[in-house]
């Protein structure tokens, strides 16, 4: 883990006030760690912006199975992008609705483009695409070792 720095924030109390209410929320030990994952956040969102960028995510679909060859059209597309897609979880949700999760990884502008292709199917009710990035191990958040294989 590289050494840390300190760093003085000054901040509205307003807003301090409503910013340790969400670390409360979502447990966080500390607000240096809020904060470091706030920092990690807007680090890789621009990371991503670049279409060479590799990352790594999840792409959510959810549909009417009944639809007419709906599903035929998904699973082609995803054979046709199959470098890009690294696994899918399918789950009926009901008599007439499926959710599909679609783990994607690749450069940023593969991604997308694989994820708007599977999301403007006609039929898909709605689609999200989540993107990560991927770390090197100077970069590993929270400490943790990378793992060697």
């Amino acid at each position: 883990m590289d050494p840390l720095s300190r760093i003085g924030v000054a901040i509205d109390a307003a807003l301090l006030t409503r910013f340790d209410q969400l670390i409360a929320k979502r447990r966080y030990p500390s607000r240096s760690e809020a904060f470091r994952d706030l920092i990690r956040d807007a680090l890789i969102a621009d990371g991503a912006q670049s279409a060479k960028t590799p990352v790594i995510g999840t792409l959510t679909l959810v549909y009417e199975h009944s639809v007419r060859r709906l599903s035929d059209k998904l699973t082609a597309l995803q054979h046709e992008f199959h470098a890009i897609i690294v696994s899918a979880l399918h789950v009926h949700l009901d008599h007439d609705n499926c959710l599909e999760v679609i783990v994607v990884r690749g450069k940023s502008g593969d991604v997308r483009r694989v994820a708007d292709a599977l999301i403007s199917v006609k039929g898909v009710r709605h689609g999200q695409l989540t993107i990560t990035g991927i770390t090197s191990p100077s970069q590993h958040a929270r400490g943790h070792s990378p793992k060697k294989h």
